[in-house]
C-alpha cells in the first residue's frame, strides 16, 4: 500500500517548485507535450503524484529524467500551475535522494550552506598556495594532481554510489526483472544519449537549444581530456595548445549565451532560474574564461608574476569538482542518461512478452 507524505509539495517548494496545488488535472500538459507517449505520460502523473505526496512513485520512476523540459507545458498551463518547473524541481529532489551523501540535498536547499561551502574551499585553496609559498610551480604541479585526483574520487566514492542507487531504487525495488543481454544491449543507449543528448530533438522548441547542449557536451569533455591528460598548461605541442583554446572558447561562448538568455527570460526555459542553475553555468563559464586566460599568461610568460590569475582558476576548479559536479546541477547530465539506459531495461521484459505472444 501507497505511504502518502501530505507536506510533500511544502518539501518539494524547497527544491524551486511553485504552487503545485494550482494544478486541477486537466491533462493539457500531456496532451501539449512532444515526448508524452503511451509509456510516459508525464508531466501529468507526476504532478498527480506530487500533490498526493507518493514519494515511492516518484522514487521509482523515470518520468522526471525523461523530460526535457521545453517549457511547452507551462505555456500552455491554464491555472500557471507551471509543470515545466515541477519536473526540474523533482529532479532536483530525485538527485538529493540518490546522493547517499545527503550533501545534494542540503545544498539545494540552503543558499547559506552552499555559500559557506563555497568559501571554506576558496580558503581551503589560498591557504594551501599560501603554505607553498605561491611557487607557481609548486602550485601548479599539486593543481594538476588535484584534477586527476578528483576525477577518479569523485566519480568512485560518490558518483558511482548514487548510480547503483538510483537503479535499485527505479529497476530492482519495482521488481523489474531485465534479461543479462539487456544490460549490455542498451549500452550503446547509454552512450549515445550521453555525449548527444538526442532525445532533446523530439521537443518541439527551437532546435538551437539542442545544438548548444551538444557543443558544450563536446567542448567540456574534451577540454577536460585536453587539461588533464594531456596536460594542456604544461604541454608544447601546438596542437594541444590551439585545441584547448579552442575547446575553452566554445565553453565560454555557449555558457555566455546560456547567461544571456536567463537575464533575459525571453523564453519559457529561461523565466526561473534556481541558484543551482545560475552556478553551473557561471562556474562553467568561468572555467572557460580564466581556463584560456591562464594558458595566454602562460605563452606570454605572464604567469610568473601572476599567480593570483591560476589561483583563481584552480578555485573554480576545486568548486565546481567538489560541488557542483558530485551535488550540483552536474548530476543531471549524468542521471538523466542513466535513466535512458534504465528505461531500456524496464521495457526489455515488455519486448520480450511481446515477441513470444507473436510466435
Amino acid at each position: 500500500m501507497a505511504r502518502i507524505n501530505p507536506e510533500f509539495t511544502n518539501e518539494l517548494k524547497k527544491f524551486g517548485a511553485f504552487d503545485t496545488n494550482a494544478c486541477y488535472n486537466c491533462g493539457n500538459c500531456t496532451a501539449v507535450c512532444s515526448l508524452s507517449d503511451e509509456d510516459n505520460s508525464f508531466p501529468r502523473k507526476m504532478i498527480r503524484y506530487s500533490v498526493l505526496g507518493l514519494e515511492s512513485e516518484i522514487q521509482t520512476s523515470l518520468d522526471p529524467w525523461l523530460c526535457y523540459y521545453c517549457g511547452e507545458c507551462s505555456t500552455t498551463c491554464p491555472r500557471e500551475a507551471d509543470p515545466g518547473e515541477l519536473m526540474m524541481s523533482l529532479r532536483r529532489w530525485l538527485s538529493a535522494k540518490y546522493d547517499w551523501t545527503g550533501l545534494s540535498g542540503l545544498l539545494y536547499k540552503s543558499k547559506t550552506a552552499s555559500a559557506i561551502a563555497f568559501l571554506l574551499l576558496l580558503v581551503a585553496v589560498v591557504w594551501f598556495a599560501a603554505y607553498e609559498q605561491f611557487n607557481i610551480e609548486t602550485v601548479m604541479h599539486y593543481g594538476h594532481f588535484f584534477e586527476m585526483a578528483a576525477i577518479t574520487l569523485v566519480f568512485t566514492l560518490i558518483l558511482l554510489p548514487n548510480i547503483i542507487h538510483m537503479w535499485w531504487l527505479t529497476v530492482l525495488k519495482p521488481g523489474i526483472k531485465a534479461p543479462l543481454f539487456a544490460y549490455f544491449k542498451a549500452t550503446s543507449e547509454l552512450v549515445v544519449h550521453m555525449f548527444t543528448q538526442k532525445r532533446t530533438l523530439g521537443c518541439d522548441d527551437s532546435q538551437v537549444r539542442w545544438v548548444e547542449h551538444f557543443i558544450l557536451v563536446l567542448a567540456y569533455l574534451s577540454l577536460l581530456f585536453t587539461t588533464v591528460f594531456l596536460n594542456w598548461f604544461s604541454s608544447q605541442s601546438v596542437f594541444v595548445i590551439v585545441l584547448g583554446y579552442v575547446e575553452s572558447v566554445l565553453i565560454f561562448l555557449v555558457t555566455f549565451d546560456f547567461i544571456r538568455r536567463r537575464i533575459q527570460k525571453n523564453d519559457e526555459v529561461s523565466k526561473y532560474s534556481h541558484p543551482s542553475d545560475w552556478l553551473f553555468v557561471i562556474w562553467l563559464f568561468l572555467i572557460g574564461l580564466t581556463a584560456f586566460v591562464v594558458r595566454l599568461f602562460i605563452d606570454f610568460n605572464f604567469l610568473v608574476n601572476n599567480i593570483w590569475l591560476y589561483l583563481v582558476h584552480l578555485i573554480v576548479m576545486v568548486q565546481w569538482a567538489l560541488l557542483i559536479v558530485p551535488f550540483g546541477k552536474w548530476t543531471h547530465f549524468l542521471y538523466r542518461s542513466f535513466a535512458i539506459y534504465f528505461n531500456c531495461l524496464t521495457l526489455a521484459p515488455q519486448k520480450l512478452e511481446k515477441q513470444a505472444d507473436a510466435l
